[in-house]
């Protein structure tokens, strides 16, 4: 623990040492900087994977409000981020951290450099009304953006996506010291900000009663392209995924010199009309950032189970397994899968383009959520974007879940490969028929007429930027 206060106290000196100077430095360009209204919405992470932080400037920007849009620049951001004129990307360097000596060594001077990178970042900048910042990963971005507002006599907005220690202890253990340094940390510094963000009711009370930090609630909502996709945009789509993927080729040669053909669908070259092919695979879908949180082997052995149901008669059909993302255990995984020899089943795990995640999601037929919550206090927004395009859920049970899955609604629940190997079998059993509760479920999210982003975050967050301005 001592180390640990040492590292902290390091890492305040070198952010306060860096304020003094680029005080110095830039005095005048602070009082000539047009600041009112600007946001700075930052994020130590991605930016292509970071995806209502991007939403959060695109609301900003729709009212106007210039953005600096901060974070790494691995992942190309959406297409609508990338056109608005109100919003400037602003990289920050992806640190690696160094290879020599220990680990905690390499730990303490990638927090240190990323501190001073960070700051030096944040100061160079138009300065900012607020600064919008995603926790996790709040170490050390909770410090040097509340250093970073004190030099611009900024409001620090922080939303609260999870809390970091959390994620730190599915490696090390919720008692390691490292993981209690964190925690402390954490809280510490998540109570010199302004205002709270975060995505739970449960996470908005855990705040309160275990940081003193008050909190409004901003549900993740999908954006207005998360929607069922028209059958010839579905068309295209396959047309485009089978020039990589072998799932997606039509099973058979077509039948027709004037059609053209995909596993799922097939289109009349004459008049452009798009049907859905005869005994079709159902597509299942699943997304992931491929770590400890979620156990795809849990998904790998309802598939065998699926494969066998299928191998003793039951009238079900193929099945071609989306799992999307990338990620540390993405290559750990894909050694398992091609290890399996499946039959009637297909799996690929493509990395999409921002654009067409969307249309693959409003083309499936099932999506499939392994996400379990560090904390049990954060909601899977994979889950949030499939319901945005009526796409019925699969997803495992966690504390919080039933503040976004309706079990037997909009989706069922399971707890282990067994029982979604049951739902699999139940859901797809007939398909592709209009009845049964795949079918029910679709319908109820097409009834539910749930709040889309943006009128969530109008109701939410715009009036409480509103109260100093």
């Amino acid at each position: 623990m001592a180390a640990g206060g040492a590292v902290l106290l390091l890492l305040l000196l070198l952010a306060a040492a860096a304020g003094t100077l680029a005080a110095l430095l830039w005095r005048r360009r602070r009082a000539a900087a047009g600041g009112a209204g600007r946001v700075c919405v930052a994020v130590l992470g991605d930016l292509g994977r970071s995806p209502r932080m991007q939403y959060h400037a695109l609301s900003l920007a729709r009212h106007g409000r210039g953005v600096e849009l901060l974070g790494y620049l691995q992942t190309r951001p959406h297409g609508d981020v990338l056109r608005s004129g109100k919003i400037r990307l602003v990289p920050v360097a992806d640190l690696r951290g160094l290879r020599v000596g220990p680990k905690l060594f390499q730990y303490v001077i990638k927090v240190i450099v990323q501190a001073i990178q960070l700051l030096y970042t944040m100061l160079k900048i138009d300065q900012p009304s607020y600064i919008l910042l995603q926790n996790p990963p709040g170490l050390p971005s909770i410090a040097v953006a509340w250093v970073a507002c004190l030099f611009w006599r900024s409001k620090l907005i922080i939303d609260w996506h999870n809390y970091g220690y959390t994620i730190m202890s599915l490696n090390h253990g919720r008692n390691h010291p490292l993981v209690q340094i964190a925690k402390w940390y954490e809280k510490l510094f998540g109570r010199l900000s302004d205002y709270n963000l975060c995505v739970t009711n449960a996470m908005k009370e855990d705040l309160w009663v275990n940081c003193n930090i008050k909190a409004v609630t901003l549900y993740d909502k999908p954006a207005s392209y998360f929607k069922e996709t028209p059958l010839e945009l579905q068309h295209h789509l396959y047309m485009k995924l089978a020039k990589d993927y072998e799932p997606f080729k039509p099973r058979t040669e077509s039948g027709s010199l004037n059609a053209e053909w995909t596993a799922f669908t097939e289109m009349d070259e004459k008049n452009g009309h798009v049907i859905k092919t005869r005994g079709r695979p159902a597509l299942l879908i699943s997304s992931t950032s491929w770590t400890e949180d979620e156990d795809f082997s849990v998904l790998l052995k309802a598939l065998e189970d699926y494969e066998r149901y299928i191998d003793e008669g039951v009238a079900l059909p193929s099945l071609v397994c989306v799992i999307t993302g990338k990620g540390p255990l993405k290559d750990y995984y894909n050694g398992l899968i091609n290890k399996l020899h499946f039959k009637h089943i297909q799996i690929c795990t493509p990395w999409l383009e921002a654009e067409d995640y969307p249309l693959l999601l409003g083309s499936a037929d099932l999506g499939v959520c392994l996400h379990k919550s560090s904390s049990g206090l954060d909601l899977p927004m994979k889950v949030v974007d499939m319901f945005g395009c009526c796409l019925p859920v699969c997803a495992i049970y966690f504390e919080c879940l039933h503040e976004l899955v309706k079990h037997d609604e909009n989706g069922l629940i399971f707890r282990d490969s067994n029982e979604l190997a049951e739902q699999l079998k139940m859901l797809f059993l007939g398909f592709p028929t209009l009845e049964g509760k795949l079918h029910n479920f679709r319908k109820n999210l097409r009834a539910s007429k749930q709040l889309r982003w943006d009128e969530s975050w109008d109701q939410t967050v715009l009036p409480l930027l509103g109260q100093n301005e």
